[in-house]
């Protein structure tokens, strides 16, 4: 009984700082001194101990070193001119499919979340192009900016992902396995939107207008060249990851190699872009790697209270079947999803969540893309939808304009959650294959 009191003044305590507007670091450390000083009776200079040993060993993890990495080879695309030769790569592909140059949106954004690893840079990046091309081409404003917002949450899922990295350290899985179970089921959703787009724009084919635009054999073989340097990043990054040549965090430093040579190649490397590159991704970096950190403090914490086995037990009193759990837990994140960002949803949820999927008999890797999904959810749900705030800023319109426009790939998501769900196969046969392991 105890514990379960400890368990209701932990939520009460989170929500009280988020609430609050407490940054989720501080949130998280404060919540973990309480816990381990107050309701534990722990003396301080027991609790620092704790606190420094957890901090230090969490932010030491060499796992952990492909974040900033992964991040700099983001931004150093981000300010080149990759989105532009994507778009002008792939809308001769796309030319013949119904909905044309929507579906750039969804392959441009596939494409560049396999060398960047982050959803907000993948909109970013795409989005500067393609929002403003397929205006100018009258296509159907809701179709256009709904496609990016859904599609842009394909740096999360399709490796390499920060989310996955950061799955991996805290729940101590192989993060190339992570990679490589992602990869189908970032490709089912991508199959599902472009799916969307087919059949919306054969039932309404003013939203997609012809343009007259004929292409030649020539520009086919134009795209080739076109879309050579983001294909050579994504040989490079995860051919060496599923290959087993390299490590994640081996490929990222590969591949950051490859992104500043690639870029002085294609004279746009500037000093001014070399900075800016290293600092936007130094911000971020410091920003993951802290909430990692702050959040193993917290599981050590949890584990102290006994709160993941009291909430654990709790559960299973109610009896429900493994899908009758998965779908609480998809309730719980959608709901997270309207007030954190992925990676907060991630650190916070994952030391109570994750002995619930294991001991309901879930694999470990499989529930890793199954919370990825999940918090994909949350960057296109208000109020702080990082994909929402992004096209936002680039087109002027207000936030509840962009989620609604987003709203249907929100429930494409979710189709996609559950198809993964009955199949588990889809995220897990490609691992299996290829690095073994149970099937």
């Amino acid at each position: 009984m105890e514990a379960m009191v400890n368990s209701l003044i932990l939520l009460v305590m989170m929500i009280f700082f988020l609430a609050g507007g407490v940054w989720i670091f501080g949130a998280l450390i404060l919540i973990s001194v309480i816990s381990l000083s107050v309701l534990l009776g722990y003396p301080m200079d027991r609790v620092g101990a704790i606190m420094v040993k957890r901090l230090y060993a969490a932010s030491g993890s060499w796992e952990i070193a492909c974040i900033p990495l992964f991040m700099w080879m983001a931004e150093i695309m981000f300010r080149t001119d990759i989105s532009e030769r994507l778009f002008r790569g792939l809308a001769p592909l796309v030319d013949k499919l119904p909905g044309r140059l929507l579906h750039t949106n969804v392959a441009g954004c596939a494409l560049f979340a396999a060398v960047s690893g982050s959803s907000t840079a993948t909109t970013a990046t795409i989005g500067k192009i393609t929002v403003f091309e397929l205006q100018k081409r009258n296509y159907d404003k809701n179709l256009s900016i709904g496609s990016l917002a859904g599609a842009g949450s394909f740096g999360l899922m399709i490796p390499p992902s920060i989310v996955f990295i950061i799955y991996g350290v805290i729940a101590e899985e192989s993060i190339s396995k992570l990679f490589i179970a992602g990869v189908f089921p970032g490709l089912l959703l991508a199959g599902l939107y472009s799916s969307f787009i087919i059949i919306r724009s054969a039932i309404q084919p003013e939203v997609a207008p012809k343009v007259g635009v004929k292409y030649t054999f020539k520009d086919y073989l134009r795209c080739l060249g076109l879309l050579t340097p983001i294909l050579i990043l994504i040989v490079i990054v995860l051919g060496s990851i599923y290959t087993g040549i390299a490590t994640p965090t081996e490929a990222a430093a590969v591949g950051v190699t490859a992104a500043l040579v690639m870029t002085v190649i294609m004279k746009q490397m500037t000093w001014q872009v070399f900075i800016d590159s290293l600092f936007g991704a130094l911000k971020t970096s410091c920003m993951v790697c802290s909430l990692l950190a702050a959040a193993a403090f917290l599981s050590t914490s949890m584990g102290f209270l006994h709160v993941p086995q009291d909430i654990s037990k709790a559960i299973g009193q109610l009896g429900l079947s493994p899908y009758g759990l998965m779908i609480v837990l998809g309730i719980f994140y959608v709901i997270l999803g309207f007030f954190l960002d992925g990676i907060s949803i991630t650190v916070m949820s994952l030391p109570i969540c994750l002995p619930l999927v294991v001991e309901a008999g879930y694999d470990p890797i499989w529930f890793g893309v199954f919370l990825v999904a999940m918090t994909e959810l949350a960057q296109i749900t208000p109020p702080v939808g990082f994909n929402l705030f992004v096209l936002q800023g680039m087109t002027g319109l207000s936030i509840g304009y962009v989620a609604w426009a987003a709203a249907p790939f929100f429930v494409l998501m979710v189709i996609g959650v559950i198809i993964i769900t009955f199949f588990p196969q889809i995220a897990l046969w490609l691992p299996t294959l290829l690095l073994g392991g149970p099937p």
